[in-house]
């Protein structure tokens, strides 16, 4: 049974896990980020991650995270392992295992790490856009749940199945938040790192079976920044360098609104046509 709160925000109830000692912890799947088969993508990588940040072991902040999708999420209870496979004074390393009726569903490793003041500096610039006030949101009426759990302000490369006029290219550059809005955290952060339709969806303009098989992230802050980015749109951009035999790649990026690059992200997605 999931005992989240039921007052709090729907991605936090979707985050809650139950500690089970042993480096173990249950959850319980959200309709509200109900996918085509299973929960979204997004929410089960953040999920994974949760269990790290409630470990009572853990050291620093999340650096990177990656997630391999090896079954369908049933709706239902789950079972999470996180285990620390090796820590020193300031870097740690996990091994990620998520398990329904005892048959794994999904794996992953985690790196985590206290960050030090160092010489810094981003080479990939922030897109000149128009800013997300001035684009309308999209219309998630009659979409899969989780999309309604997000504001999509879609600066170009939106999906329109009804079109069925491909595409030349399959960039996407868009604003998203949590709807309703949400102080942004790791959490969030590797949820809507996963914000984006299909590459194929994209490039096509029309539906096929597709899923996302792995997926990594790069957290290029902390909890500090994070927090002042608070629950303003972040400006992310997606896209594909080949789709081949079944597989398509993605190659993600979120900065926040005054061009900080907050994310980086790559995931490889089955496609069926």
């Amino acid at each position: 049974m999931n005992t989240a709160n039921p007052t709090a925000h729907a991605f936090d109830q979707a985050m809650h896990l139950q500690p089970l000692g042993d480096d173990r912890f249950s959850g319980h799947t959200s309709e509200a980020y109900a996918n085509m088969v299973g929960p979204f993508g997004g929410a089960t990588a953040a999920v994974l991650l949760n269990a790290v940040l409630q470990h009572p072991q853990r050291i620093g902040e999340p650096v990177s995270l990656t997630v391999n999708f090896a079954a369908a999420l049933q709706p239902g209870p789950f079972e999470i392992e996180a285990r620390p496979l090796r820590s020193n004074r300031s870097t740690q390393h996990w091994l990620l295992l998520q398990y329904q009726n005892s048959e794994l569903v999904s794996s992953g490793t985690a790196f985590t790490a206290i960050r030090r003041p160092s010489w810094s500096e981003q080479e990939l610039a922030c897109p000149a856009v128009a800013p997300a006030d001035s684009l309308p949101a999209l219309d998630a009426r009659g979409m899969l749940r989780w999309i309604s759990q997000y504001d999509l302000r879609f600066v170009c490369g939106g999906f329109d199945p009804h079109s069925q006029q491909p595409l030349d290219n399959s960039l996407t550059r868009l604003w998203v938040r949590d709807e309703p809005p949400r102080p942004l955290d790791f959490l969030s952060l590797a949820a809507i790192g996963d914000c984006f339709f299909p590459r194929i969806f994209t490039r096509r303009q029309r539906f096929v079976p597709a899923g996302t098989v792995s997926l990594t992230h790069h957290f290029h802050v902390d909890s500090e920044r994070l927090a002042q980015v608070g629950s303003a749109h972040l400006l992310g951009q997606a896209q594909a360098n080949r789709g081949h035999n079944n597989y398509m790649d993605q190659s993600a990026h979120f900065w926040a609104a005054d061009g900080e690059l907050l994310l980086s992200s790559s995931q490889t997605v089955y496609f069926k046509e």
